[in-house]
């Protein structure tokens, strides 16, 4: 299978080591690409266990981006720049029938021993 955040690599040689293992991850590009792999897959335990605490989704809201990610066609991750703690990408999906893009520069930082999302800057 290729690798839903760069088509050019194997998973199994790109983010299944992340989602096996998150300490695995060792940049924020590298977490943020390893991310979309997981909305791409409906892997939510990953999409927490990579979210910063203090931003994490509640239960509800879990159960909201689960079935959202279920009901919508990944299609492609841009990455337009990158730097110790940020990630500006645009993600392309499609649903019901339009192709959308959430474009984000987001912002990282290590708990824990290990890279997480904390959200969007503004």
């Amino acid at each position: 299978m290729q690798c839903p955040c760069n088509p050019q690599k194997k998973y199994s040689a790109c983010c299944q080591k992340a989602h096996q293992n998150i300490a695995t991850v060792s940049t924020a590009e590298q977490l943020m690409r390893s991310r979309y792999s997981a909305f791409v897959l409906a892997n939510v335990t990953y999409l927490q266990k990579s979210h910063h605490s203090s931003t994490r989704p509640n239960k509800q809201e879990k159960r909201d981006i689960e079935k959202w990610t279920k009901s919508v066609q990944w299609l492609q991750l841009d990455v337009l720049n990158s730097s110790e703690h940020t990630v500006e990408f645009k993600a392309y999906f499609q649903e019901n029938g339009l192709v959308q893009v959430i474009h984000e520069n987001s912002k990282f930082c290590k708990e824990h021993n290990h890279w997480v999302y904390v959200g969007a800057l503004n």
